[in-house]
């Protein structure tokens, strides 16, 4: 990698640490009706016990109480962040009891090629520096077969609203765009939502 992409890296993770960090003591305050959302999302994701699974951008851990009912005790259940201060929220919340919670940016993951079953990531997308790169390496970590989760707990025009903006052509979670840029990471899109009250996008990795 070039000394230029290197520090343009090193910028946006410091750009979301900074966002995300001054926003972390609050933020489940600020969205106290989202855990339904979550629980169906991950109901909906359909993982099996034993499974291995990773909550990309995990945040405060909202879902890792249910990634963890999904999986049971003899699954394996990762919460990756690159904001330390989401970390704590998630440990002062009591969420670290349910997975094991990482401190790494999701571009560049410390694990094992095809170890894993299944990657959930909620908000994700739309905070990745470099998305078809990126999703590559979600797709690198995930064995053949195994799946991706995109989610929101709102659907983009309810989200485009409450930031005050309009939808355009090139969001990256239109259908439109996320397919290909999905088959070109490695993914293949199974299923596609885009509601009021949820965004879910499903997808397996392919071989």
């Amino acid at each position: 990698m070039s000394e230029d992409r290197t520090q343009e890296r090193a910028q946006d993770q410091h750009h979301v640490q900074e966002f995300f960090g001054a926003r972390a003591g609050d933020w489940d305050r600020k969205f106290p009706g989202d855990g339904p959302a979550f629980t169906a999302a991950v109901a909906e994701f359909a993982l099996r016990p034993g499974d291995r699974v990773l909550d990309a951008g995990c945040g405060t851990g909202r879902a890792l109480t249910a990634l963890r009912a999904a999986v049971g005790p003899s699954g394996t259940v990762l919460g990756a962040d690159v904001t330390p201060q989401m970390l704590s929220a998630a440990r002062d919340a009591g969420r670290d009891a349910e997975g094991t919670l990482l401190l790494t940016d999701v571009v560049r993951l410390p694990l094992r090629d095809e170890v894993l079953d299944a990657v959930f990531a909620a908000g994700l997308i739309a905070h990745l520096p470099e998305p078809a790169a990126n999703l590559r390496e979600l797709a690198r970590v995930v064995r053949p077969g195994g799946r991706l989760a995109l989610f929101h707990p709102i659907g983009r025009a309810a989200l485009a609203a409450r930031h005050g903006r309009a939808l355009t052509p090139e969001d990256l979670r239109a259908e439109h765009n996320l397919g290909p840029l999905l088959a070109g990471s490695g993914w293949r899109l199974t299923s596609y939502a885009d509601e009021d009250a949820r965004f879910l996008a499903l997808a397996v990795r392919t071989p």
